[in-house]
């Protein structure tokens, strides 16, 4: 009435189980979060990626994310150049920024260096020493060159010149004193 079935073997289920934990063959796309430095990290180095990036740490070099955000919490210290697509600095920045959309400076960020982006926003009561360069880095319009424009130039009748060679006509009298 009633059949036995046989369990799998002891091996088919660890294989089983370690299969459910292995990692995917390609990487997942990018999910929208984003990397996180703590604030009890310190890095001294290079940063670059493929993801958004947090820093409530310590950076010390280059941070490369030229496609993506960088957000620089309220006690990050970054002491570094930045190149990404959005830039957000609350905390505390010495180095040169560049957004290729745009960057912001919370009113609790504090940056020194110069910041290249087509938008920038300040907030009040933010700290800033640079320069800003707001150039929207779009491509210059040719020159159309036009023909060239010919000059018209009048034409004057010109008086006849004398020169002592010439013989005077009969009844005229010249003068080459001027008078």
């Amino acid at each position: 009435m009633f059949e036995k079935r046989n369990p799998k073997p002891e091996s088919n289920r660890q294989q089983a189980s370690q299969d459910s934990f292995t990692a995917p063959a390609t990487p997942p796309a990018n999910s929208g979060r984003a990397a996180v430095i703590g604030p009890g990290i310190k890095i001294n180095g290079d940063i670059t990626g493929d993801e958004n990036l947090i820093v409530e740490g310590k950076v010390t070099g280059k941070i490369n994310l030229a496609s993506h955000q960088v957000d620089i919490g309220q006690t990050g210290q970054v002491n570094a150049d930045i190149s990404a697509k959005i830039i957000k600095i609350a905390g505390e920045v010495r180095g040169d920024l560049t957004g290729t959309e745009k960057v912001v400076i919370s009113r609790s960020g504090n940056v020194h260096g110069n910041i290249v982006a087509p938008r920038m926003t300040l907030e009040d009561g933010a700290i800033f020493k640079g320069s800003i360069d707001m150039d929207p880095g779009e491509p210059e319009k040719p020159v159309v060159s036009k023909p060239p424009v010919k000059k018209v130039v009048a034409k004057t009748e010109e008086k006849p010149k004398v020169t002592t060679s010439e013989k005077p006509k009969q009844g005229a009298a010249y003068s080459l004193n001027g008078g």
